[in-house]
């Protein structure tokens, strides 16, 4: 058992509560005032995870939070302190644990794959009237028809199941892979946007029993993700202030080649430490 201090432990709550505040108080905010954006508030709106959920700190499996008392659900008090109560929240992840584990060790088993150039998020948009895309209050940078023709040029390569269950229906023949659930495994790769974003997916399902500063640097790098994501798509965010990546341009392919492989080189440390955390759980059980 690791003990930490209590103004150690105390220290580190307000400072994840702080950094983690910065993302959460505007996303709030909109919500109240019922103004969308298609970049900050994705991950609250396409992750399970609620708000506050994220705000809350855990130190992880096997610390003991010296004089703490009642800390909160999943935790038992002990002479020192308080500590998570493994025998109430371990039994009942251990298949998710090793789920996930098998998933990011044969996705880092794999080369990165650079060529997609973020064709996803025009196959979701792929022949279909403005007025019924996803985001439909802002406008597209090319004209349906443009859209259209480039996709159909350079057709789609993607491996990611939870993009393309996505594309609209006369985009998915184009798609050179077909993947399924049951496949994301076999298909998972570490150069894929969307693999990378989702490690913020598999941290806060192992919480609380991860440290809650791996959840937010995982849903940091997730937030990047999303925002490259978007301004490789074909809508305008300009109103927003994102430049796009004009990858219907040989310059705008180069450069999400380049932000793709920043995204990798990224992601594999986070990856790694995950799955150090779910050989480090299953060893528990």
């Amino acid at each position: 058992m690791e003990v930490l201090s209590e103004q150690e432990w105390r220290r580190r709550d307000e400072a994840h509560r702080d950094r983690v505040g910065a993302w959460i108080e505007p996303h709030l905010r909109r919500g109240r005032e019922r103004v969308a954006h298609p970049v900050e508030d994705f991950l609250f709106t396409y992750y399970s995870f609620r708000p506050g959920r994220l705000l809350q700190w855990h130190p992880g499996a096997g610390v003991v939070l010296a004089g703490a008392r009642s800390f909160g659900t999943h935790y038992r008090d002990c002479a020192e302190g308080a500590v998570l109560d493994l025998d109430q929240v371990l039994p009942r992840r251990t298949a998710v644990i090793g789920w996930i584990r098998d998933l990011l060790a044969a996705t880092a088993s794999r080369q990165p794959h650079l060529g997609c150039f973020g064709m996803h998020e025009w196959a979701m948009v792929y022949r279909t009237p403005e007025a019924e895309i996803r985001h439909a209050s802002f406008p597209l940078r090319l004209s349906p028809e443009r859209i259209e023709e480039i996709v159909d040029r350079r057709g789609v390569r993607c491996g990611h199941f939870d993009a393309f269950r996505f594309f609209t229906a006369p985009a998915r023949p184009l798609n050179l892979i077909q993947p399924t659930r049951e496949r994301q495994r076999e298909l998972e790769q570490p150069g894929c946007l969307h693999a990378n974003m989702d490690l913020y997916k598999w941290a806060y399902k192992l919480s609380p029993l991860v440290g809650s500063e791996l959840v937010a640097d995982c849903f940091a790098l997730a937030r990047d993700i999303r925002t490259a994501d978007m301004r490789a798509s074909p809508y305008d965010l300009s109103a927003l202030g994102y430049r796009p990546i004009q990858v219907e341009t040989t310059d705008g392919r180069a450069e999400y080649v380049a932000v793709q492989r920043d995204f990798f080189e990224r992601a594999a440390p986070l990856r790694e430490r995950l799955l150090q955390e779910c050989d480090r759980l299953l060893a528990l059980t």
